[in-house]
């Protein structure tokens, strides 16, 4: 984004200083442009990805510290654990409950 910023700027001053065709420097331009705005894109679907696995690694840094303070083998419900585990649940009817977990995995009840 910034060698295509850095040429867009480029492109504009030398379009104010010097007579240019017009129609190359709008083709010139927004050749520039597009790159800049794809490169922009990526970079916010990028980070987006990013900031989604950092939010995931403090779930699973969660989880295996409330696993860490379990005595060996579980063998009773812990609600400390059930909560660093499941994201929702949702309800469909008396016999239909589902279970969504934090790793986004599902559980029919």
């Amino acid at each position: 984004m910034g060698i295509a910023s850095e040429l867009i700027q480029k492109c504009i001053e030398e379009n104010a200083r010097v007579a240019l065709d017009q129609t190359e420097y709008q083709e010139r331009y927004g050749g520039l442009a597009l790159w800049f705005d794809t490169a922009k894109a990526r970079f916010e679907e990028i980070s987006e990805l990013a900031s989604g696995k950092k939010a995931r690694g403090v779930l699973v840094e969660a989880f295996i510290a409330e696993l860490g303070r379990q005595d060996g083998l579980i063998t009773e419900f812990d609600e400390r654990l059930w909560v660093t585990l499941a994201d929702f649940a949702t309800v469909y009817s008396e016999t239909d409950a589902r279970f969504t977990f934090k790793n986004g995995k599902e559980k029919t009840a």
